[in-house]
């Protein structure tokens, strides 16, 4: 058995999407989650900048013990998780678009993708739209400005619904029937974008697929947890804990929620 915390971190709020996912999955799991908020969002940085804040991130969990590293955010994942896994010797859990699932399901032939600038322009998504979405139209559109408002708590605004409106209305008119969110913020908009779409348009969220791919490789390391008691949750934040503390309104009270300067 090892005790030690999963580490988790994303550019903000969004990837407690996926810290939701693997709690729900590994509830005796301790976790330390951290939302670099202050350098939100990551997709407008430059690939080295990006690689410079996963390094921050990595070392900050690391100090704390984790045992696994979970990168919660799509694009420090397209551009970092290479240099992360030959820099440290732990296991790295990424996210990547769930491009094949959706294109192996899609019946129109055309899939939409909604995500960020630092994903849709990483070789790795390129690589695995090529590998696995060669023969299906991929409508891909950048959302920019919806991190931001995500960040702030405006997913109900107006602002977030018509920018919504703008980005998903050419994957419509060009027949798509699959929507891949590439960035786990992007999870959080679901309820908005159920009103939206039309009804044949099936939603692709890849929390539940990196949860389980936790699990396995905490197993293949033998690296689990099997106490019976509630795992300790601990997020940390580089801006007030006001927003993050909303997005966790529905977790139970094992968590702490504290202000850390990183």
């Amino acid at each position: 058995m090892n005790v030690k915390p999963i580490g988790i971190f994303d550019s903000g709020v969004g990837g407690t999407s996926i810290w939701k996912e693997i709690h729900a999955l590994m509830p005796h799991e301790d976790t330390i989650y951290l939302a670099d908020s202050k350098n939100a969002p990551y997709g407008q940085k430059t690939r080295e900048e990006i690689i410079k804040l996963s390094v921050k991130n990595t070392e900050l969990l690391l100090v704390r013990r984790c045992k696994l590293i979970v990168v919660a955010c799509n694009t420090a994942t397209t551009n970092a998780i290479s240099h992360l896994r030959e820099k440290y010797d732990v296991p790295f859990i990424g996210i990547e678009p769930a491009i094949k699932p959706a294109a192996l399901n899609s019946g129109t032939g055309t899939v939409g993708v909604l995500a960020t600038k630092g994903t849709l322009s990483s070789s790795l998504f390129l690589k695995t739209s090529k590998d696995h979405a060669s023969e299906i139209r991929i409508v891909e559109r950048e959302g920019v400005g919806l991190v931001p408002l995500i960040e702030a708590g405006k997913i109900n605004s107006t602002e977030t619904r018509l920018l919504l409106i703008r980005y998903i209305t050419p994957m419509l008119e060009a027949n798509m029937d699959h929507i891949v969110l590439g960035c786990t913020h992007y999870p959080y908009l679901i309820p908005v974008l159920r009103e939206i779409l039309p009804p044949h348009v099936n939603i692709i969220d890849c929390g539940a697929a990196v949860a389980k791919q936790t699990l396995a490789v905490l197993k293949k390391f033998n690296l689990q947890n099997l106490k019976k008691s509630p795992g300790n949750a601990q997020f940390y934040t580089n801006t007030d804990i006001e927003v993050l503390t909303l997005f966790l309104e529905d977790v139970d009270n094992t968590k702490q929620i504290s202000y850390l300067n990183f």
